[in-house]
């Protein structure tokens, strides 16, 4: 016989042995027990938490011939049917691939029909919120008068989706992620079914990394054991198997960028890559990781709010001392960033290693904030004190002395002839040298422009977009002098640079001057 999944072969098959949802499938089990079945349910919540696997409790609990204090009895005819799945009382639909309309339609038209056994037809709508609107407008009627034989139970990981009118024919049941404790004590009771050995702390990471979902717990549990299978299952061999790091790694990496240790930040990284750990994952975790010492210093109850041992809580503690929350706040922000970017990036490492440097690097990042500006001041503090950075002082005279400290000279700015129209001639001659020069984002910009004499002599840039010309007008023309400075320093001329916003296609009383000189064959435009 061919092997069947944990998560398959221990799906629990009464009330009793469903784990984390007791406010559920309490009220079930009493409804069923007082007969106060209702004709519609509706079940909420993230993947794994057991919707399914509660729905097809409930359809056995009601049709069961022997039911035990609300639970099916699993013996009968009915029961046994449904668990291997040949009962025509229970029909599973999944809504991803059955949105339409005439999908719905089937299943009006199949309701006409009393069940052939048990007491009960029940309607199992898997992803319910796949289905078109049509197929939701063709539902309402059937669901919310349906024959007294029929139950439908709609199971849904996105609640928010399904329109208002289904949700007042339903009572909505939300299914809670699942606690890591809860997961751990689950994966402890069947890895001694399956006398398999782990330890503690592995299937603690393993019921962390499920992020609540026991579906996920169990699967994670699977790959470990075929992984090392017949071996015992370490802490060390559940990291290299889901391609996860130990804390450790991230205590380095914090330490490394605290004291802006870029080299080393970029060999851990080296090494993480190395042994093919995914660097998405390692991104998440890291911020997990800060968000827990950003919790202990903020708090001193903010430990009892994290999962880890007593010895990583007081070394997390120690770690908190050596910055403070604003800072800890912008290396998560910067990092969320990053998380962002990394799903549409190519070159995923290069864009970690320059997160990297930034976060290393306070005055790489842009002043958005106070705690940006107080770490780049902090940086130069610290440089400041290791002797990496001087502050030159002037020299004070003896008491008593005549000497005076001289004042430093001002230097005069250097005065440059002014630019003749032969002079234009030659920026347009060297324009793309001034291009690379100026850089971005001006340098679109300027290269889109009309280059034209004016009749005063000057260079007069000539933009068909009102948004280009602000760039340079802007502030003050900052960016126009910036322009001026870099054309000066190429030609050694004063060059005076006027712009203006035309429309394109009307011809103006100057000429391109661009389109009259022609420079080693190539012409610009």
């Amino acid at each position: 016989m061919s092997y069947t999944a944990l998560y398959r072969k221990f799906r629990p098959g009464e009330f009793d042995e469903v784990k984390g949802q007791e406010h559920i499938v309490t009220t079930l089990r009493n409804q069923i027990q007082t007969e106060r079945i209702g004709h519609a349910y509706l079940f909420c919540g993230t993947r794994g938490t057991g919707k399914t696997t509660v729905a097809k409790i409930l359809a056995k609990a009601v049709n069961c011939q022997h039911p035990v204090n609300g639970n099916p009895c699993n013996e009968c005819e009915i029961c046994k049917k449904i668990n291997n799945q040949t009962s025509m009382n229970v029909i599973e639909i999944d809504a991803a691939s059955n949105n339409g309309v005439g999908n719905i339609r089937d299943i009006i038209e199949e309701v006409q029909y009393s069940p052939a056994e048990g007491k009960y037809k029940v309607y199992i709508i898997d992803e319910v919120h796949m289905l078109s609107t049509g197929a939701f407008n063709a539902l309402l009627k059937t669901l919310e008068e349906p024959p007294s034989y029929v139950i439908f139970i709609l199971a849904t990981t996105e609640p928010h989706k399904i329109p208002i009118t289904i949700h007042s024919r339903c009572q909505r049941y939300d299914f809670r992620r699942i606690s890591i404790d809860t997961i751990e004590a689950r994966l402890r009771e069947l890895v001694d079914k399956e006398q398999v050995q782990a330890e503690e702390k592995a299937l603690r990471y393993i019921a962390k990394t499920a992020d609540g979902s026991l579906r996920d717990a169990l699967s994670l549990l699977d790959q470990c054991i075929a992984f090392y299978l017949g071996q015992e299952l370490t802490y060390e061999r559940a990291l290299e198997v889901l391609g996860a790091v130990d804390t450790a790694v991230y205590s380095r990496m914090f330490q490394y960028i605290t004291v802006q240790n870029v080299i080393g930040c970029v060999e851990l990284l080296d090494e993480m890559m190395a042994m093919g750990r995914d660097l998405e994952q390692f991104i998440s975790e890291f911020i997990w990781y800060l968000r827990g010492l950003m919790l202990v210093d903020a708090s001193e109850q903010g430990g009892d709010l994290l999962d880890v041992s007593q010895e990583q809580l007081q070394q997390m503690k120690e770690e908190g001392k050596m910055t403070d929350v604003n800072t800890l706040i912008r290396y998560i922000r910067i990092l969320s960033e990053l998380s962002n970017q990394l799903r549409y990036a190519s070159q995923k490492r290069v864009l970690f290693e320059v997160t990297l440097i930034k976060l290393c690097r306070p005055q790489m990042d842009q002043p958005q904030d106070v705690t940006t500006l107080s770490n780049r001041l902090t940086a130069l503090e610290n440089k400041i004190e290791r002797g990496e950075l001087t502050v030159k002082q002037g020299n004070s005279s003896p008491a008593g002395g005549e000497s005076q400290q001289e004042a430093p000279r001002k230097e005069e700015p250097k005065i440059l002839p002014k630019a003749l129209p032969e002079d234009i001639r030659e920026v347009l001659n060297r324009w793309n040298e001034i291009l690379v020069a100026y850089g971005q984002p001006g340098e679109n910009m300027l290269s889109q422009a009309k280059r034209i004499l004016s009749d005063r002599g000057t260079l007069l840039l000539q933009f068909t977009d009102e948004v280009a010309e602000g760039f340079f007008i802007q502030n003050s023309g900052q960016e126009l002098q910036c322009l001026k400075n870099v054309i000066q320093g190429i030609i050694g001329k004063e060059i005076v640079i006027e712009t203006r916003t035309v429309d394109g296609r009307v011809n103006d009383k100057y000429e391109d001057i661009a389109q009259m000189i022609h420079f080693d064959g190539i012409e610009y435009v």
